[in-house]
């Protein structure tokens, strides 16, 4: 080890650099949520849209179970 005493820079707090980072990544994830909340809802509207005539009819053959004692 030297004697010299280590001389601290002043322009450069310390942590600034992790704070950066941080900052980075959050919005790198908000970018990421908020694209993934974007393309659901696109991909939705676009399937609403795009239904075809039996898919207005696909339950038709569903037979419901009475109730008791109805038709007496």
């Amino acid at each position: 080890m030297s004697a010299e005493p280590i001389a601290l820079r002043l322009d450069e707090p310390t942590g600034t650099k992790v704070f950066t980072v941080l900052g980075w990544f959050s919005a790198g994830m908000a970018i990421a949520a908020l694209g993934l909340y974007l393309g659901n809802e696109i991909r939705l509207r676009y399937r609403f849209n795009h239904r075809t005539p039996y898919d207005f009819y696909a339950n038709a053959g569903r037979q419901e179970p009475g109730e008791f004692g109805v038709g007496i």
